[in-house]
């Protein structure tokens, strides 16, 4: 049997073969995640702890949704008829000295009077129960329409600034320049009260378009940075090659730059308007009753502080976190079609 040697160059030139990698253990840095987390709990309970704070939490379910009453009243002077009652409601016929009925449906446990009883126009009979939003939810709703409508707005602003600024044009070019630094340069806070009360009484605006508008023309400018940013990151030749195949500079722009910078904009835009939803907060400053205001108002009524602000703070982040992974989708997605 021949046996076959290998020469030195080919021993030193031959690669041992590789070895799999073993994957490090998760559950380690997981278990470390869970007690930090439970560490943090212990020391906000120990934090209120030692200054005597009472928790509440029964009563944080009224700011969200409660039972309003609305009590029901005698339209005409006359007596009352008949009353049946049919489980937890109770039907109230009252026949008017005019003769005509007036037939009333209100809580069995409301009636303030009987059947024979006189009653006088305006007076109570009972009252009625049902479902409504409380302080919070309608605070909730408030910061997210103005979210929505202000994110829109600002991001056609921040389009069209972006583009100015990129423009070969002076006059385009100088004026969202000084657009951007005046906003980036100032606090929102205080331009929504030069917005409210100086451009907005001028124009006799509502406090809502007021706080819209500011959030809208603060959002742009940032916006249209970012959008600056993303067109100049661009290699030049992808201009150069579309308009060697016929295209206008216009056309250029919106079929082949656009979309690829829109790629690399939308983390920072995301992020942009994840600041927006919570920026809202300022607008309570011009009496617009959104989610801090409206938990601001219940702190009042309840004495929960502790309690009202850690729903406020789980319904900021009810918002945002939805955001942030519809972000993360989209920028996956959109780096799988490259």
């Amino acid at each position: 049997m021949q046996k076959v040697f290998a020469l030195p160059w080919q021993a030193l030139t031959r690669q041992p073969a590789p070895r799999q990698r073993r994957r490090p253990r998760q559950w380690p840095w997981h278990t470390l995640t869970v007690l930090s987390l439970i560490a943090l709990a212990y020391a906000i309970w120990l934090s209120t702890s030692m200054i005597a704070y009472e928790w509440r939490w029964n009563r944080i379910p009224q700011y969200f949704v409660y039972q309003a009453e609305q009590m029901q009243r005698a339209s005409e002077p006359g007596h009352i008829d008949s009353i049946e009652t049919l489980g937890k409601t109770a039907r109230v016929t009252l026949a008017s000295d005019s003769g005509s009925q007036q037939v009333l449906a209100v809580a069995a446990d409301s009636l303030l009077l009987g059947e024979g009883d006189l009653v006088d126009e305006g007076d109570a009979l009972g009252f009625t129960r049902h479902w409504t939003a409380g302080p919070l939810l309608w605070g909730l709703w408030n910061t997210l329409w103005i979210s929505v409508v202000s994110g829109a707005a600002g991001l056609l602003i921040g389009m069209f600034t972006g583009l100015c600024r990129l423009s070969p044009n002076p006059t385009l070019r100088d004026l969202s320049t000084v657009y951007v630094e005046v906003v980036r340069g100032t606090p929102l806070l205080v331009q929504i009260f030069i917005f409210y009360f100086f451009i907005g009484t001028v124009l006799n605006l509502s406090r809502e378009f007021a706080g819209v508008a500011a959030l809208a023309l603060f959002t742009g400018a940032y916006v249209g940075e970012i959008v600056r940013a993303g067109v100049q990151s661009i290699a030049k030749g992808q201009n150069e090659a579309a308009r060697s195949l016929g295209l206008s500079a216009p056309q250029a722009m919106r079929h082949v730059i656009l979309p690829q910078a829109f790629k690399r904009v939308l983390p920072p835009l995301a992020g942009q308007f994840i600041s927006l939803v919570k920026d809202t907060s300022l607008v309570s400053v011009i009496a617009i009753t959104e989610l801090t205001k409206s938990g601001r108002e219940a702190i009042t009524t309840s004495f929960s502080t502790f309690e009202i602000w850690f729903c406020v703070a789980a319904l900021y982040l009810l918002i945002n976190l939805p955001l942030s992974q519809i972000a993360n989708r989209l920028e996956r997605r959109l780096a799988q079609s490259d």
